[in-house]
């Protein structure tokens, strides 16, 4: 009886431990934002030094996770990206997408991605802070929430002792914000063959939940897949589902090859692009069941082995 009891807690210590490697953690998320939006980062502009920096902490990540790297280069995708808004001196800058790949040894893909660069001192365009040009404009919403999310969901799906029926790419893109160049120039320069992509959701601006607006998933339409994997999911948070599949983020590259798309948006705020957007206005609560919704829909994802792309517009 003794050495039965013994075998109980030892069953009961390993499911606990599958248990909390699941466990979406709050403490991760916060260290991820403050980490990526501190003024150290100096507003993560692409081509700088800081988005570097960003980059490496990223690659740390998926290293950590044991993910395989799935860039031309390691885990590195590099491309130039043009600044347009605005004449700059610099105006080509070099940008690096950070592609983590978990091989279950699938004949399909499921892309999870989030932009990692931001608009610096907003000095080449994009600022809704025109006072305040030349000061450090953190983006902790816009959109190290985001690339929180994307870390937060690697670690789960690389530790959750599951081998799914797909494979997971995790990818951080690059130059977002010059027009959405990181994930243009991967879906023209897939390292994962498009044929292979069961579909891809986007995180980009998740970390201020407002309840009287909720949640918005952009995308629903893109396939009719999405009508059942979305029949039982439910939260104590308010989640809007809106069919359309473009959007200004990056989504829209993936869509515009056919591939049904998901973009998760806690929507506009008065630190939009302005130099007010920092960590400790997040909602981390809400950052995390966002992050369980998303877990639900990628899990109710992989129990259809097609997902029928469909265009909204």
């Amino acid at each position: 009886m003794k050495q039965f009891n013994l075998l109980l807690v030892f069953v009961f210590c390993l499911s606990t431990g599958a248990s909390l490697a699941q466990e979406i953690d709050i403490n991760k998320l916060q260290k991820h934002v403050y980490y990526l939006s501190s003024d150290n980062m100096q507003g993560r502009a692409t081509g700088s030094k800081q988005l570097q920096k960003a980059a490496n902490y990223i690659e740390k990540e998926f290293k950590k996770y044991k993910l395989s790297p799935k860039g031309t280069k390691g885990y590195r995708q590099q491309f130039d990206a043009k600044v347009r808004r605005v004449v700059v001196p610099d105006s080509i800058r070099r940008a690096e997408n950070i592609i983590g790949f978990l091989d279950n040894g699938a004949s399909k893909t499921i892309v999870i991605g989030a932009h990692y660069d931001h608009l610096g001192l907003g000095n080449f365009g994009g600022s809704k802070d025109t006072l305040n040009i030349g000061k450090i404009h953190n983006g902790a919403d816009d959109n190290a929430s985001g690339v929180a999310g994307l870390l937060e969901l690697a670690r789960h799906y690389s530790s959750n002792s599951v081998k799914e029926n797909f494979n997971i790419l995790f990818i951080a893109f690059s130059a977002e914000e010059l027009g959405l160049l990181g994930s243009k120039h991967w879906t023209e320069n897939p390292t994962v063959p498009l044929a292979q992509i069961h579909w891809m959701l986007n995180m980009d601006m998740i970390g201020r939940y407002n309840p009287d607006n909720g949640l918005a998933i952009i995308g629903y339409g893109t396939s009719p897949q999405f009508i059942p994997i979305f029949k039982d999911i439910s939260s104590d948070i308010k989640f809007n589902l809106s069919k359309d599949g473009n959007g200004g983020s990056d989504q829209t590259s993936f869509y515009k090859k056919n591939i049904p798309v998901l973009f998760f948006h806690t929507g506009g705020h008065p630190d939009y692009h302005k130099t007010g957007d920092d960590a400790e206005k997040i909602d981390y609560i809400a950052l995390k069941k966002i992050l369980k919704i998303e877990i639900d829909a990628i899990d109710n994802s992989m129990k259809h082995p097609k997902m029928d792309f469909s265009w909204t517009n």
